[in-house]
């Protein structure tokens, strides 16, 4: 298959620079807005732009507290310690101790940081008294941390003046030091934990050193009276908001929504929740009929899909959609075999009758994952052994490699071969696949259904290629498994584009997607994005342009259908109500129950849907308990779809076999005991 050619950019930071960071801290400190005991301190340097957004949108005083680190000698960018007003100096007693640090070498730096600090104390504070926090909630500020050291000599400086309360706000910290920090103080905010977290820099657009002349202007200028008036996100947004019934957009939205574009991407914030997928099949429906759309492509197992497809083309011997759906059998088998799924592809049989009839284009079935390993070898060696048995002997042969590793195991496969406990199968498959794609080239011209099971034999080959690089990167990084998943997604669309585009009719083959937020949103715009993560709608932007649309799905609270580990069986779990600072927390509060926000706003609510804010992604495991670590990351809504439908109470996805616990519904929750 031709691939597009792709140029990727690096991983896009989090915020644009400082006053943005700061900006987004305000939002999750309103709750300090008006108080008059409230009293923001930033770090110099950086943190002092960072503090002054967060003083003007709280009304509250603001000043700065000077602070130095204290740099191993000859290594100043390894901390040791800091130094604080006052002359308190906090060590990092390992650090210290692993370089071998004598003494005198500590006093020695001390002391040089020392004259910098009174240096920095008479440029910024001028004739200004001591800072007097006795009594008073003080809010530390910083642009970032990384191992803390500055951050706790702050604290231990605030500390001796006896404030009522202390607070360290941060717009990025690694979980670690945010963890650390948190059990010496009030209260922690970071706003963003990135992992790896290797420097404070690398998650802003513009990380340029903040000036002694910058700290001194924004000293002068005054955060309390002439405060930053308060934006009313949730009218803003209310404002914006297109009502959409059931989370179905009205025509003339989705026709101005999607032009002529052929690739439409419509996702979902959690993999088990109903109205989810009842509004992604209506929206779908009308791609079909009004659009001229002809492949429906789903996050699911290419073999399994393409049974579907056969059923909605009039092929194969199913004769039921839910005959059809038993391919589905790999857990979690409830996320295509569920009664939404099942009443669209009675549908999608039915308008394909009617189009056979009156000798029009037919829309098909097809898969996206690469799960699949041994049902595609199997796939491979049955459509061999049809059309050439000495072929498929062959591919038997290639094949058994897995046989004599693991079996039917395709996670103990990856596993043995990534450690050097078994060997790789690596070559056979890429062997298997080039026989197949010589065939296909030299096949020339074949009647359109000899056409589909070739190409359908050559996507379960490439499928089962992928699958094995897949399960031995599982054992790696995460990083690089999740990106091997993601272009197999992004070439599997193109592929099929490319094969139904060949078909007699002359038109350009349109592609509607059912797959989850994470891999349909632009990770470009996600603190994943962030870690080298690649996601399906990322890549269809970067090959195609304008001519691909994402959509996403949220939701504030209701029931959801997932496991509790993976593998384990489905369960009707309550989604609890979304995070504060959070995006479905923001949509919740405009009151409006469905509704669908474009993301291309200007003005006000577009510099909300610019800003960095928590979003929740919920998938076939749900683990309330951990919920924030679990189903929680940092997102760009403007930049990450082309448009957002927001369902505000949502309903558990219903299997057509339920399982005596789903049933049974969820018990009452017990958190925190219940950890």
């Amino acid at each position: 298959m031709s691939h597009t050619p792709v140029q990727h950019e690096p991983p896009r930071p989090i915020f644009r620079d400082r006053h943005e960071a700061g900006r987004a801290l305000a939002g999750l400190l309103e709750d300090y807005r008006g108080d008059p005991d409230v009293l923001v301190l930033g770090l110099p340097r950086g943190g002092v732009p960072v503090a002054w957004e967060v003083a003007a949108a709280l009304g509250a005083p603001m000043d700065t507290l000077v602070v130095r680190k204290l740099g191993a000698p000859g290594h100043p960018e390894f901390a040791i310690g800091a130094l604080s007003t006052g002359g308190r100096i906090v060590l990092n007693d390992d650090m210290v101790r692993a370089l071998q640090l004598t003494a005198d070498q500590v006093r020695g730096v001390a002391r040089d940081e020392a004259a910098e600090m009174a240096r920095r104390e008479t440029a910024y504070r001028a004739d200004r008294g001591p800072i007097e926090v006795a009594g008073r909630t003080v809010i530390l500020v910083d642009d970032g941390l990384a191992t803390g050291a500055s951050m706790f000599a702050a604290i231990e400086a605030i500390r001796a003046g006896e404030p009522k309360r202390i607070v360290v706000a941060v717009p990025a910290a690694p979980e670690s030091t945010c963890r650390e920090l948190g059990a010496s103080i009030d209260e922690m905010v970071c706003a963003t934990m990135p992992t790896p977290f290797r420097a404070v820099g690398e998650w802003f657009w513009d990380f340029t050193q903040v000036t002694d002349e910058q700290v001194r202007t924004l000293l002068a200028i005054s955060t309390t009276g002439t405060a930053v008036p308060r934006i009313d996100a949730a009218a803003t947004i209310r404002a914006a908001a297109i009502d959409a019934p059931d989370g179905i957009p009205p025509t003339h939205v989705l026709e101005e929504l999607i032009g002529d574009a052929r690739f439409v991407l419509i996702g979902e914030s959690s993999h088990g929740t109903k109205e989810f997928y009842r509004a992604r099949a209506a929206i779908t429906r009308w791609l079909i009929e009004e659009k001229g759309f002809t492949a429906v492509v789903a996050e699911a197992d290419w073999p399994d899909a393409y049974r579907v497809n056969r059923y909605v083309h009039g092929r194969g011997t199913d004769t039921t959609a839910e005959q059809a759906l038993r391919g589905f059998e790999r857990f979690p088998a409830w996320m295509w075999r569920n009664t939404e799924v099942r009443e669209f592809i009675i549908w999608l049989r039915a308008y394909n009758a009617g189009q056979q009839h009156d000798n029009q284009l037919e829309t098909g079935f097809y898969g996206l994952d690469l799960y699949s390993l041994h049902r595609s070898m199997q796939e491979v060696v049955n459509y061999l052994d049809r059309v050439d048995p000495k072929a498929a002997q062959r591919a038997r042969i290639r094949y058994a490699c897995f046989d004599h590793v693991a079996g039917d195991d395709a996670q103990a496969y990856g596993f043995a071969a990534a450690f050097g406990a078994g060997r790789s199968c690596e070559a056979q498959v890429i062997r298997q696949l080039l026989e197949l794609q010589r065939v296909a080239i030299a096949g020339g011209e074949v009647e359109p259904v000899a056409a589909d099971e070739l190409f359908d034999a050559l996507r379960n080959a490439w499928s089962v290629r992928d699958a094995e690089a897949y399960y031995r990167a599982m054992f790696g990084d995460r990083v690089s498994s999740w990106n091997l998943r993601d272009k197999h997604m992004a070439d599997t669309l193109d592929a099929l584009a490319d094969h139904l585009g060949r078909s007699d009719e002359p038109l350009t083959a349109r592609i509607v997607v059912w797959a989850h937020n994470s891999h349909v949103g632009d990770a470009r715009a996600t603190e994943m994005g962030s870690e080298g993560q690649l996601t399906l709608g990322q890549l269809m932007r970067e090959r195609h342009g304008d001519a691909c649309r994402l959509i996403g799905f949220s939701t504030c609270s209701g029931t959801v259908t997932a496991a509790e580990d993976w593998g384990g069986p489905d369960r009707r779990e309550n989604v609890r109500p979304a995070l504060p600072s959070s995006i479905e927390e923001l949509l919740h509060d405009t009151g409006n129950p469905e509704f669908l926000l474009h993301t291309d706003l200007s003005g006000e609510a577009g510099e909300l849907l610019h800003q960095p804010r928590l979003q929740r992604a919920i998938g076939v495991v749900y683990r309330p308990g951990t919920e924030r670590q679990s189903h929680y990351f940092h997102t760009r809504l403007a930049d990450q779809f082309d448009a957002l439908i927001h369902i505000d109470h949502t309903t558990a996805l219903e299997p057509l076999e339920p399982t005596s616990e789903w049933i049974a519904g969820t018990t009452p929750e017990t958190y925190p005991s219940g950890l």
